[in-house]
């Protein structure tokens, strides 16, 4: 009786412990979970789906290879930005010309005949274009002289008359100027850079840089830019991506010593090419203007005949500021030739026209964009056909 009244107790609930409840449940609980696991195992062991990870390190290994490439020979990566990101000519003055075509079309849009009123409005829109104030007042004049014009008859015969004087301008402006770069017959070439402050003289090095090393050329860089806080290290992060030495000295350095370091390394490595990072200055600062002549009378007591260039980076987003450096500075130094930098990013392009129209300088490359490959050799023919190609279609 002990025993059935026990088990009575139990299932009516009568002094239930909750000891026992345990003892009955947790083998249940124990069961449920242990007992799913190896269907679980069992259910996709054999999925023929496993395959599919094996496959794939396969296939995504030439992906790694070349990336692990790039990482280890920053040069390379910089080739096939070049041959891959290159911003054509087209699409880096697209800002321009769309300005260049809006402005136009406004012009011709009031449009009556050709008459005094015409040709002073014809002045003003060169002028607003940033062809500068003597260029715009040559064109005009030459168009006054021409019979075509006098004697065209519709607005649109006008339009492309005057357009493709502009062109003309833009084609045979410059002619008998070399835009070639300069290269020393043996030895090093000696390449100095210099302008104002913010231009990008630094980026122009290390895209010219990796340019030249593509194609074979030993290349080394001279810090002489001792006084900004950055710009050697912002050289040095150049070199580290294009693979090529970079000669510095201390902070605050004489940037001459740095030039004449550069030099030394440059003949004891039978270097090709050795460019030169400067300070940013100003072209009425006495002292630093007098500060380039000793880096370039240094050049030349070791390696005659050097510097081979003297390229004055501009900043194309400057417009008419950027004419009056280029002014300044010819006159201040022997200036070979001019970088134009950002015209992607501007629509003040037609400050080309007055530097070789009025400053007689070649252009020698443009800036279209951040790659390496946007830095370009300028051509007088593709540039304006890009810049006034709208208008001429139309």
């Amino acid at each position: 009786m002990g025993l059935f009244n026990s088990l009575k107790k139990i299932f009516t609930g009568e002094n239930t412990q909750p000891a026992v409840v345990v003892e009955v449940l947790q083998p249940r609980v124990i069961e449920t979970v242990v007992t799913p696991e190896p269907i679980i195992v069992e259910t996709l062991t054999p999925r023929p789906g496993l395959a599919v990870p094996i496959e794939l390190p396969v296939r995504d290994a030439p992906v790694t290879a070349a990336t692990d490439q790039e990482a280890t020979n920053p040069s390379a990566a910089a080739e096939v930005t070049e041959v891959t990101s290159a911003t054509n000519l087209a699409t880096g003055l697209t800002k321009t010309r769309k300005t260049w075509s809006q402005r136009w079309n406004e012009f011709m849009a009031n449009f009556r005949s050709v008459d005094e009123d015409f040709f002073e409005d014809l002045e003003e829109t060169l002028i607003k274009a940033d062809v500068g104030a003597e260029t715009a007042f040559k064109l005009t004049e030459e168009l006054r002289q021409e019979a075509k014009l006098e004697n065209a008859k519709s607005r649109d015969e006008v339009s492309r008359l005057v357009v493709e004087k502009l062109v003309a301008h833009y084609q045979t402006q410059g002619i008998g100027e070399d835009a070639s770069m300069h290269f020393a017959p043996a030895g090093p070439t000696v390449i100095l850079f210099v302008g104002v402050n913010g231009v990008g003289k630094t980026t122009t090095i290390g895209k010219l840089a990796a340019r030249y090393k593509g194609e074979g050329k030993k290349v080394l860089l001279a810090a002489a830019d001792t006084f900004r806080a950055g710009a050697t290290q912002q050289l040095q992060e150049w070199g580290k991506r294009d693979g090529v030495e970079v000669i510095a000295g201390a902070a605050k350095a004489d940037p001459a010593s740095v030039v004449y370091d550069g030099v030394r390394a440059a003949i004891a490595q039978q270097a090709d090419i050795l460019f030169v990072d400067t300070a940013g200055r100003l072209q009425n600062n006495v002292n630093l203007m007098q500060e380039l002549e000793k880096m370039k009378r240094i050049i030349s007591r070791e390696l005659p005949n050097e510097p081979s260039e003297v390229l004055l980076v501009l900043d194309a987003t400057t417009g008419q500021n950027a004419l009056q450096q280029a002014k300044l500075f010819k006159n201040s130094t022997d200036v070979t030739g001019i970088v134009l930098t950002k015209l992607d990013g501007t629509a003040k392009g037609g400050i080309v026209l007055p530097i070789r129209n009025e400053l007689h300088l070649p252009v020698k490359w443009v800036g279209l964009g951040e790659q390496v490959g946007d830095l370009q050799p300028f051509a007088a023919d593709d540039f304006a056909k890009s810049l006034f190609g709208d208008l001429l279609e139309n």
